[in-house]
């Protein structure tokens, strides 16, 4: 298998380090990628650089030209791009099939974004001395973007930050998840056969450490990163003047009320908290449910996932694949010996074999505990009863992060104020707070980020405002 090169200025290239790529399933080879170094970086800063001089100048109807060519390149591709999803990160093929969809989804409406970037006519006129003034405001693209994505949705969140950039005429520099880059390398081939200024997109797959200079150049004016808390607070840290953007984690709580629609909740709880073993910011990590239906929730919530078919990411019946490493399940699984002897129970689940840790559920759980805490990322889900909704929203609030949350009731007071309460970047009224359309303002409060993905909410981050006073006397 030949390695794959990365892509800079329009050109492959090749180096003298390799990385190889695993299946988390069986171990199995998925390719392996050149490793772009130090210099590849600053040469892919610098041919970002050169080609927004080109791209600062171009056309709404050019910019919508450029995405509806990717858009047919990926439609095209469909499946080979669900395929190297699954080898790379081992998620259910179903979902990868349903990432490549919302993928082709978020470049199409950058492309009709592109064509809808306004401004302002402002009235100036407020007093005397302004008589007859009037603004101009308009939107900017900033510069050349330093992006660095993670593994769970390699192609969409990627799509999330290349997509905006192309429709608001930046240029990008790309650093892909090291367990998942291949998907990011078959999105630049398709780039490459498009009428992108060559050097508008650059991929340069390296490890973490090595990637400094794209945070800390001031060639790069914004940096947008999507992944653990951890690294994000440090990246912004280190990032000087220039603009950040953090979507990082999550420990998404839902609540169900007793007027909700049970059967939908139960089956929308269980799917967001397992599906893709769990492995996204706004998993159900947390469930509230009122104590008037509580046994009956806990047992249907029991019952439907032991009937979740756990395994082999490419039958197209799995549900629950493995995690990303079996270093991943090896935490989690010392953070459910850790609640265990802090006094949870398990209701199910628990077991891990390899990467493989099945979905799991845990009640009693104190709050100071890690899995109740922190971000697992992994197919765990703690389970509480309460009496009142006030209670619940506070123990929703209860987290360091704010991303998203979700609340099943029919009674719309309710959902206003849980709507006004709940200190999070979305309430998703009667689904889980997994729910995500990719045009929707996406990113949370606290330590769960800074700014908003969705696209013309990135269009908005990746421009700024430049305002010409017009006095016509």
């Amino acid at each position: 298998m030949r390695a794959k090169p990365f892509y800079i200025g329009g050109s492959w290239r090749e180096s003298g380090t390799i990385r190889s790529v695993k299946n988390p399933f069986d171990g199995r080879p998925a390719g392996d990628v050149f490793q772009a170094s130090a210099k590849d970086i600053d040469e892919a800063i610098g041919a970002a650089t050169d080609a927004f001089e080109v791209t600062r100048l171009s056309s709404a109807f050019e910019r919508h030209r450029i995405l509806s060519e990717i858009v047919r390149g990926m439609e095209a591709r469909c499946e080979e791009f669900a395929q190297m999803i699954t080898l790379e990160t081992g998620k259910p093929i179903s979902l990868s099939r349903s990432e490549v969809e919302r993928s082709i989804f978020t470049f199409s409406i950058a492309a009709d974004e592109a064509r809808r970037i306004g401004g302002d006519v402002l009235p100036l006129d407020l007093n005397a001395q302004s008589l007859g003034r009037f603004g101009l405001v308009r939107h900017f693209p900033l510069g050349p973007i330093g992006a660095i994505t993670p593994f769970n949705f390699p192609l969409n969140l990627v799509a999330h930050k290349v997509a905006p950039a192309i429709a608001s005429g930046n240029a990008i520099v790309l650093k892909p998840s090291s367990n998942s880059p291949q998907v990011a390398l078959m999105l630049a081939e398709l780039v490459s056969a498009s009428s992108l200024a060559k050097g508008a997109f650059n991929v340069v797959p390296c490890a973490g450490d090595e990637s400094t200079q794209l945070i800390e150049d001031k060639r790069i004016k914004l940096l947008t990163f999507t992944g653990s808390p951890s690294v994000g607070w440090s990246l912004k840290s280190k990032a000087g003047k220039k603009k950040v953007t953090l979507e990082l984690g999550g420990n998404a709580g839902v609540i169900i009320e007793p007027d909700a629609d049970l059967d939908s909740a139960i089956r929308k709880t269980v799917t967001g908290a397992f599906a893709n073993a769990g492995q996204s910011c706004i998993s159900v990590q947390r469930a509230y449910i009122h104590k008037s239906i509580w046994e009956h929730a806990r047992e249907r919530l029991l019952s439907l996932t032991l009937q979740l078919v756990v395994g082999d990411p490419f039958d197209a019946r799995t549900i629950v694949g493995p995690m990303i490493t079996e270093d991943a399940a090896r935490k989690i699984e010392a953070w459910i010996g850790e609640a265990l002897q802090g006094g949870a129970h398990l209701v199910c689940g628990g077991q891990r074999n390899g990467a493989i840790l099945a979905p799991t559920i845990l009640e009693d759980v104190a709050p100071r505990l890690k899995i109740s805490c922190l971000e697992a990322f992994a197919p765990i889900m703690t389970i509480e009863p309460y009496d009142h909704l006030d209670e619940a929203v506070e123990r929703v609030n209860a987290s360091d992060f704010g991303l998203q949350a979700g609340l099943f009731t029919r009674d719309l007071p309710k959902a206003f104020m849980a709507f006004e309460k709940l200190q999070v970047g979305a309430v998703v009224l009667n689904d889980v707070p997994t729910y995500r359309i990719d045009h929707m303002p996406y990113g949370g409060v606290k330590d769960s980020g800074l700014g908003r993905e969705g696209i013309r909410y990135a269009i908005e981050e990746m421009t700024e405002l430049k305002l010409l006073v017009v006095n016509p006397f």
